[in-house]
C-alpha cells in the first residue's frame, strides 16, 4: 500500500429536514389543530482516530465525504429521521485544517474523536407554534444546511524517538536491528521512501516507539528532496537520533554531515530545533583504532551526547538503548506534570452552505385549511 501523509477532501454534511405544517383532520372531530411534525437534523461528518491505520490512503482515493440529509416531518406529529452519522476512521496523529489552514482537530491519541462538520438542525412543524392567541398556524420551518467545506489532513507519526540524518546514514539498518521494523535496506541512497515506525522492547516489558524517516539533503526544510515532505512526522518525537556514517562512500566529513542535518533541523521551525538529540557515529566497524580515535576527536567539540555504534557487529547499541530509553521516561513525566501549561488549540468550524444562519419562517399555501 502506497503511503499516503497529506490528503485534501470535500467535507459536506448533511442537511435539517424541513418541518411539516398540517391539520388533524379526522370524522367527527372539526378542529383537530396543528399536527405538524419536526424535521429531522442532517448527519454529522466525525473523525476518530485509531492506532490500526497507518496510512491516509482510503481517504485519498475517496476525494468526497458527503453525509445523509434528515427527512422531512408529517403530518399526525410525525418527526422526520436524523441522518445517519459517518465516522471516518484516521491513523493517530492526524491533524485537520479548513481551507484557510485554521485548526479543525488534533486527534493525536487513540480514539479521539472531532465532529468537524456539522449537520443542520431540523425545521420545526408548525405544531409547535400553536399558542392560546394563535391555535392554526399555517406555517413552519425549514431546515439548516449542514457544515461544508475543504479538508486538509496531514499525518505526523506519533514517536518518541526520530531517526534523522543524510542518505545511506544507517537508519535503517539501525532500526530493523533494534526494533521489529523492517524496511528496506541497500547500498544505495533513499532506499526508505516512507516514515516507518518500529517498536523496541526493552527487559521489563516497556519500551518505546522509534520512527525511521527518509533521508535529509541540503534545502531539505524548503522543500527539496525527500526530506521536507516528511520532517513533520519528527515534530511530535521527543527525543531525536541523529545518525553520521564515519565512513562515508563520497568521503563527506563528519563535521559536513552534522553541519547540514542541523542546519536543515533548525531551518524547518523552533519545534525541532529545540529538541534534544543524541549524535550516533554510525559503521565504527569499519574503521581501525587510529581512525576511531580521529573520528571520535572531532565529534566531541559538538554540545550532543556521542554514542559511537555498529548496527551490524552491536557495538554500542545496548548502552545506547537503555539511555534512550531513560532520556524518554524523564521527557514523558516531564509532559504529564506540565499537561495543564499547554495551550490548548483554538477550534474552528466549517463554513454553512449559502450563509444561511437563522432558519426561515413561511406560509404553506398548500395545507388543507382547519
Amino acid at each position: 500500500m502506497r503511503f499516503i501523509d497529506e490528503v485534501r477532501i470535500e467535507v459536506r454534511a448533511g442537511n435539517g429536514g424541513g418541518g411539516a405544517s398540517s391539520f388533524r383532520r379526522e370524522k367527527y372531530i372539526p378542529k383537530g389543530g396543528p399536527d405538524g411534525g419536526d424535521g429531522g437534523r442532517g448527519a454529522h461528518v466525525i473523525f476518530t482516530a485509531t492506532r490500526d491505520k497507518n496510512t491516509l490512503q482510503e481517504l485519498y482515493l475517496r476525494k468526497r465525504i458527503i453525509a445523509e440529509n434528515g427527512t422531512k416531518g408529517q403530518g399526525k406529529n410525525k418527526h422526520g429521521r436524523m441522518g445517519k452519522d459517518i465516522e471516518v476512521f484516521v491513523p493517530v496523529g492526524t491533524v485537520i485544517r479548513n481551507e484557510e489552514g485554521e485548526l479543525l482537530a488534533d486527534l493525536n491519541e487513540d480514539g479521539a474523536s472531532a465532529v468537524i462538520a456539522k449537520g443542520g438542525i431540523g425545521g420545526q412543524g408548525n405544531a409547535r407554534f400553536a399558542t392560546p392567541t394563535n391555535q392554526a398556524p399555517r406555517y413552519c420551518q425549514p431546515g439548516l444546511p449542514g457544515e461544508a467545506g475543504i479538508c486538509h489532513l496531514e499525518l505526523k507519526m506519533m514517536a518518541d524517538v526520530g531517526l534523522v540524518g543524510l542518505p545511506n546514514a544507517g537508519k535503517s539498518t539501525f532500526i530493523s536491528r533494534v526494533s521489529n521494523a523492517r524496511p528496506k535496506i541497500a547500498d544505495y541512497p533513499f532506499t526508505t521512501l516512507a516514515p516507518s515506525l518500529g517498536q523496541v522492547f526493552m527487559d521489563d516489558g516497556d519500551g518505546f516507539v522509534i520512527a525511521d524517516i527518509p533521508g535529509l539533503i541540503e534545502g531539505a526544510h524548503e522543500g527539496k528532496g525527500l526530506g521536507h515532505r516528511f520532517l513533520r512526522h519528527v515534530e511530535r518525537t521527543r527525543l531525536l537520533l541523529h545518525l553520521v556514517d564515519v565512513a562515508h562512500p563520497e568521503g563527506i566529513s563528519i563535521h559536513d554531515q552534522i553541519t547540514e542535518i542541523e542546519g536543515e533541523l533548525v531551518g524547518y521551525g523552533e519545534s525541532i530545533a529545540k529538541k534534544k538529540r543524541f549524535l550516533l557515529l554510525t559503521k565504527m566497524d569499519a574503521l581501525d583504532d587510529t581512525l576511531r580515535n580521529e573520528v571520535l576527536k572531532e565529534a566531541e567539540q559538538y554540545d550532543l551526547a556521542i554514542y559511537p555504534i555498529s548496527s551490524v557487529s552491536g557495538e554500542g547499541v545496548t548502552q545506547l538503548l537503555r539511555d534512550i530509553y531513560d532520556e524518554v521516561v524523564k521527557i514523558r513525566q516531564y509532559e504529564l506534570e506540565h499537561e495543564a501549561d499547554k495551550e490548548k488549540p483554538v477550534t474552528t468550524r466549517l463554513a454553512v452552505p449559502e450563509q444561511v444562519i437563522e432558519p426561515t419562517i413561511y406560509d404553506d399555501e398548500a395545507t388543507r385549511q382547519p
